[in-house]
């Protein structure tokens, strides 16, 4: 079976086995990827970029590596070239999860009951849920769902189209190192450089593209393409800003503005400032806008394969 053939058959599976199932409770693969990964940081942290460089290399090189390993493995058999394609997407890709949580904190806001959501809020992002009130929480829903499309279904798609499983599994694995040691604290400054750039460079991709597909698939088109325009490059994060304006113009909402992360109040620019101010129907919107994206991208990755294969005839 030819390889566009089996990534497509096979990211399809995996993305149906996600909508069907979800993550599994116990056991996820990403999980034992960041075990593993912990470890490594016991062995190797040093308040050095090089030493950041190295647990970089290690982590997301290993997995590469395996999941070449196993890919070779199989090729002599499309049937098991697909299941390795359909598991290691059901494995990487999160958007049932993403949008259950999502839901979950809306259902709790419609309840009126803001104290179950600011409980639930931290299963989507690191804000202060404290620091929040009922719009201000349905907020940072939305703009958690617009970043988590790219970096939990969009950018893993993107990654396969061009790579296959080892894409996948890459791909999830610079993501997941980032979120553990990227951020600017003062264990990891220094030694999660590395991994936060990395991340830059590949989440690239897949940002852009979520971005043209929300606009795409929006509701507003013309006010995504405007916002993304405008907007996108004020933002601190150079894929968050893209995906985050989109949406919001998409969604004809207001996004961005005092954020507060572990005690540390940041003041982000406003994207799409002549939106209105994000109700609690707009999570809905924003996930129903999410599984769009997501099933787009499927499409424009197994249509990129063919192409590419065309062209190399």
């Amino acid at each position: 079976m030819r390889a566009d053939r089996v990534f497509a058959y096979g990211a399809a599976a995996g993305l149906l086995g996600d909508l069907l199932l979800g993550d599994p409770r116990r056991g996820h693969p990403v999980a034992a990827f960041g075990r593993a990964a912990a470890a490594v940081e016991g062995v190797l942290w040093r308040d050095s970029r090089g030493r950041g460089a190295l647990h970089t290399g290690v982590c997301v090189g290993g997995t590469v590596a395996l999941s070449a390993l196993a890919a070779r493995q199989v090729r002599s058999s499309p049937a098991a070239s697909v299941a390795l394609t359909a598991a290691a997407t059901w494995a990487v890709v999160g958007g049932t999860s993403l949008a259950r949580e999502a839901r979950a904190v809306g259902q709790a806001l419609e309840d009126g009951d803001v104290e179950a959501a600011r409980a639930r809020l931290p299963h989507l992002c690191g804000r202060d849920p404290q620091a929040l009130d009922a719009d201000g929480i349905a907020r940072a829903v939305v703009e958690s769902v617009a970043e988590n499309t790219s970096d939990a279904v969009v950018g893993a798609l993107v990654w396969g189209a061009a790579a296959g499983v080892p894409g996948l599994l890459g791909f999830r694995a610079v993501n997941t190192l980032d979120a553990m040691v990227g951020h600017k604290s003062p264990r990891y400054l220094r030694f999660g450089w590395a991994s936060a750039r990395l991340d830059d460079v590949v989440g690239a991709p897949g940002a852009r593209l979520t971005a043209a597909l929300a606009a795409a698939a929006g509701p507003d088109p013309r006010g995504a393409v405007r916002a993304w325009r405008d907007d996108a490059g004020r933002h601190p994060s150079p894929n968050a800003g893209p995906v985050e304006a989109s949406f919001a113009g998409a969604l004809g909402v207001r996004l961005g503005g005092t954020l507060s992360y572990g005690g540390r109040v940041e003041h982000r620019p406003v994207l799409n400032g002549g939106g209105r101010p994000v109700t609690v129907p707009d999570i809905g919107r924003a996930v129903r806008l999410s599984r769009r994206v997501g099933w787009l991208a499927l499409g424009v990755g197994a249509a990129a394969r063919l192409l590419a294969r065309g062209r190399g005839r």
